[in-house]
């Protein structure tokens, strides 16, 4: 866990620097919060202090990072992994929150590839990149359960997942690590994808088997 984040971590700092460092830890979501230069070492000390709780080897560790720079959208790092209960998911997010970053901002049209440096550095059974109304349009269309795999503007597909996906669909496709996919409905950010199309891509993706829920409870990691 700690070095799939590091590594992730690490990745966000290449993608855009001007974004994704000066990271504090979880705590009011203000500058005095302490700040975290991230190390294996230091994610470590600070997994260890956020998670006492007495059943975690059950629930697995979380922990969060945050930070916002000069004219950057604020962006939050969260982790949730190494639980052994077969009803508690991993899970990994990079989100963004900002009201002067529009759309046409580097950071926000290369989201596709922080999406693929998430899935390659955690070997993830499915990804997306969305919006919170694109989101809820997917989500009610489709009755959906907070952890059933779903397109965004891009998804990742895990490599059986991936060789379910059909051909043709409105977005660019690459191969990732492990066998995994990532299809790019923005196609490197030169276009938005309307809600309609989504969901009917969803509804293809769907059908073809590739968003398929894993069973709960969970008996693999991945589809």
């Amino acid at each position: 866990m700690i070095q799939r984040w590091y590594a992730t971590l690490a990745r966000l700092g290449d993608i855009d620097g001007g974004t994704f460092h000066g990271w504090h830890e979880a705590g009011d979501g203000v500058p005095a919060d302490p700040q975290l230069i991230p190390s294996v070492s230091a994610l470590a000390d600070y997994i260890v202090r956020e998670n006492t709780g007495p059943d975690l080897d059950v629930v697995g560790y979380g922990a969060s990072l945050w930070a916002h720079n000069h004219e950057a959208a604020k962006v939050t790092s969260a982790v949730r992994a190494g639980g052994s209960s077969p009803y508690v998911t991993n899970s990994v997010s990079v989100s963004l929150r900002s009201r002067t970053v529009g759309e046409d901002a580097d950071v926000i049209r290369r989201t596709p590839e922080i999406l693929a440096a998430i899935g390659e550095a955690w070997d993830i059974d499915a990804g997306q990149v969305y919006d919170r109304p694109l989101y809820r349009a997917v989500t009610d269309h489709f009755g959906l359960e907070n952890s059933d795999p779903r397109c965004g503007r891009a998804v990742f597909l895990s490599g059986r997942r991936a060789s379910l996906a059909p051909d043709g669909l409105p977005g660019a496709y690459t191969p990732v690590a492990n066998g995994g996919l990532i299809i790019d409905l923005t196609r490197g950010g030169t276009r938005t994808p309307s809600a309609g199309t989504v969901i009917d891509v969803n509804t293809e993706l769907r059908t073809a088997g590739a968003l398929e829920p894993l069973t709960t409870p969970f008996d693999r990691a991945k589809l």
